[in-house]
């Protein structure tokens, strides 16, 4: 067991989990978060069924389940004619795979995984201090801060810093991450504000040529969350920016009046630009690793950022004690355990992306394809990502 702290750099999901998960391991843990206060930006995030045994783990699995809406079904419609393209009800996926689909709000979420690292001895939250670097030596880790203030030492770094990390620019060093040439525009709305005819219990998915809605409730459904997305060479580094309304309408005209309906009720969006990276090893380097999104960005197609960036935080505690606290041997251990799983999926968002913002021919060939598939096909098809994940140091 370490006797100096493990480093977390990054207060976000990845960040509190991997501080949750170590601390609960008996690790003591220093985290650092650049902002004054701990908060998540943005509005919905899905739970596929293979985060909810992470939660389990990090024993938060009913704190969540409290938080939580759990729809329906996912269905996907055409964003421009009005059919319905596919739909997978959820209520067999806890029976096929142990587990609910839900969705949740990105604060509450943060929010639960905080009120657990208070009260885990041995993990200790500071915000306000910004990871810039860091020189390792062969007993551990200098953490360099960007504030005036001494500079931390660790028996470990993880840096769970985002898609613009400073600790990933350090080990790796492979420049900033690809824009897609995708925006999202996000907002939510009060469920008593969404139009008449707008079903309230499912994760619906109007797909259109190069664009695409999503919406589904959130806060025991007191809210829809909204987003937006369409293909756009504006780029802008960031997660919370005002969004242009006259350019969203541009995008989505021509769409349903279901659509434009949901639209015009929102007023202020926030857009952010979406980025990911080719799939990479090297996310470890002694004592230093990477940790979610600043080790396997992804676009949000398959809706796994925050679920891979919390197997990441288990995957890594676990490597820790099945090497007996040797963190040199566990970092490595940890990153062959999962880059091809997170690589996999990074990948396969790419490709949801282009299904979804098909148009013409490849629309035609889209729907075809998904309407000749039934129910029990669909849960099949998603069973390498929603099965719980096995690596050697977990339970069972």
């Amino acid at each position: 067991m370490a006797h100096e702290p493990i480093v977390i750099a990054g207060g976000g999901i990845g960040g509190l989990g991997a501080a949750l998960a170590l601390g609960r391991a008996g690790h003591p843990v220093r985290l650092f978060e650049r902002a004054e206060e701990f908060r998540e930006i943005g509005a919905g995030i899905q739970l596929g069924p293979n985060i909810w045994a992470m939660f389990d783990r990090l024993g938060v699995q009913d704190a969540m389940a409290a938080q939580a809406a759990f729809p329906t079904a996912l269905v996907m419609r055409c964003a421009v004619h009005g059919h319905e393209v596919t739909r997978v009800p959820l209520d067999g996926m806890r029976e096929r795979y142990g587990e609910p689909y839900a969705v949740i709000h990105r604060g509450d979420m943060l929010q639960v995984l905080l009120e657990a690292c208070r009260a885990t001895p041995g993990v200790t939250l500071e915000t306000g201090h910004t990871v810039t670097g860091y020189v390792q030596d062969a007993g551990g880790v200098t953490v360099q801060l960007e504030e005036a203030v001494p500079a931390a030492r660790g028996a470990a770094l993880i840096g769970c810093d985002g898609l613009w990390s400073k600790v990933r620019a350090q080990l790796v060093g492979d420049g900033p991450p690809a824009v897609s040439g995708h925006i999202a525009y996000r907002a939510v709305l009060p469920m008593a504000a969404v139009p008449e005819g707008i079903p309230r219990d499912v994760v619906q998915l109007w797909a259109g040529p190069r664009l695409h809605l999503v919406h589904y409730p959130l806060r025991r459904g007191e809210l829809m969350n909204l987003v937006a997305v369409f293909h756009s060479s504006h780029y802008h580094e960031g997660w919370d920016e005002a969004g242009d309304t006259a350019l969203l309408w541009r995008h989505f005209e021509g769409t349903r009046p279901e659509v434009r309906a949901l639209l015009e009720r929102i007023e202020t969006w926030r857009f952010w630009v979406l980025c990911d990276r080719e799939p990479k090893r090297g996310w470890t380097q002694g004592r230093v690793a990477l940790l979610g999104d600043a080790a396997h960005p992804m676009l949000q197609y398959l809706a796994q950022g925050a679920n891979m960036a919390l197997e990441d935080a288990v995957c890594l505690a676990d490597q820790i004690g099945a090497q007996g606290g040797d963190i040199a041997a566990a970092l490595p251990a940890y990153e062959a355990h999962r880059v091809l799983r997170a690589g996999r999926v990074q990948i396969t968002a790419r490709i949801f992306g282009d299904i979804y913002h098909a148009g013409g021919v490849r629309a035609e060939l889209r729907d075809q394809w998904l309407a000749d598939r039934d129910p029990v096909t669909a849960r099949e098809a998603m069973a390498w990502l929603y099965e719980t994940p096995r690596w050697p140091g977990a339970p069972g």
